[in-house]
């Protein structure tokens, strides 16, 4: 039988019955502002009657717990997991795979375009100095020093091992089952949804969210690449599909994934505006811009975000600018390592 939990409790512990064999279970994030991270539970696809999980969830302690509690409470256990396709490599996501493919012997997928990504994390032994690159060519340099000095890197070598199997755009078939890998780039480089067509539902990971818009571009890449563009052409990718259920990585499910794209759409279009019209008629960069716009659905201002807040903010304002010099309304250049934009009339 369906469990249904209202809009305000989905991070609440325990286990949502989606669909027959469909199971959610929320992870606890402790001190992260989203509270847990969905990973779901696949029954009756794997050949060896094992599970298949979508995301992972962050080893720590208290996200191994809830598992195994919402597992007993579907008569499995971990033993039970066989297969963990995951959306992306953030830590949330990605870290308690590895560590249960270390434990049981589970097969770990991953995008194939997270490859460079995982790749520079482990050179790099962090995931913060691309992030506070950005910063630094955003004319932010008294921030980036705050970050790096406040929220340490807890980097571990053992959280980042290569997955068994990267994935390309393409469908994985467990027993008579099938889910179609989608490669939606945005969130990060090398993000993937699953769908399966059949059942009618959407794995959606980080790229739709149903309550909240994603960060964009915060992960260890290369200079050079254009987030936001890279997800709103995902987006319109997925809306190319039949409409199905969106199963989020944070947030309730919901009824349609469509609806939410067209909203996630709106929203864009909204910022984009916005951000060009604080260009007005100056040349500015990114942090100045970011400082003058509101932030969250509660038009927050700049000033009272959290300093890790501050850079996403920070990070999105640059990728919204890049968007509009992508399109021709303005136009960057760069003095002493700090990018300026300008408006175009």
């Amino acid at each position: 039988m369906t469990k249904r939990f209202d809009q305000g409790s989905w991070a609440t512990p325990g286990v949502q019955t989606v669909q027959p064999g469909v199971h959610r279970v929320p992870l606890p994030l402790p001190n992260d502002g989203l509270h847990a991270v969905n990973v779901y539970l696949l029954e009756d696809l794997a050949e060896d009657g094992g599970l298949v999980m979508i995301d992972g969830g962050w080893a720590i302690p208290e996200a191994r717990k809830t598992l195994e509690e919402g597992l007993a409470a579907i008569g499995r256990d971990l033993g039970d997991i066989s297969h963990i396709l995951v959306t992306h490599v953030h830590r949330d996501h990605y870290t308690q795979a590895v560590e249960l493919r270390r434990l049981l012997g589970s097969r770990v997928y991953l995008g194939a375009g997270e490859r460079r990504g995982l790749e520079l994390l482990n050179e790099l032994r962090g995931g913060l100095t691309c992030s506070l690159r950005i910063l630094r060519q955003a004319g932010a340099d008294e921030l980036a020093d705050h970050v790096r000095a406040t929220y340490p890197d807890l980097y571990r070598p053992e959280d980042w091992e290569t997955p068994d199997r990267w994935l390309d755009a393409e469908t994985l078939r467990f027993g008579g089952s099938e889910l179609q890998v989608i490669p939606t780039p945005g969130h990060t480089r090398g993000h993937v949804v699953f769908l399966d067509e059949r059942r009618g539902l959407m794995f959606s990971g980080d790229h739709v969210l149903p309550r909240i818009t994603p960060s964009i571009g915060f992960e260890a890449a290369e200079p050079g690449g254009r987030p936001l563009a890279s997800y709103l052409d995902s987006l319109h990718l997925v809306t190319r599909y039949a409409d199905a259920r969106l199963l989020p990585a944070h947030g309730p499910v919901t009824d349609s994934t469509h609806t939410r794209v067209a909203e996630l759409v709106a929203h864009h279009d909204d910022r984009l505006a916005k951000t060009l019209a604080v260009l007005g008629d100056g040349t500015h960069d990114a942090f100045t811009v970011a400082r003058s716009l509101a932030w969250t659905r509660r038009e927050v201002p700049f000033g009272d975000l959290n300093a890790l807040n501050q850079m996403l903010a920070v990070n999105e304002t640059v990728a919204h600018l890049d968007v509009l010099v992508l399109r021709g309304t303005a136009t960057v250049s760069a003095a002493q390592g700090v990018n300026r934009y300008t408006r175009l009339r």
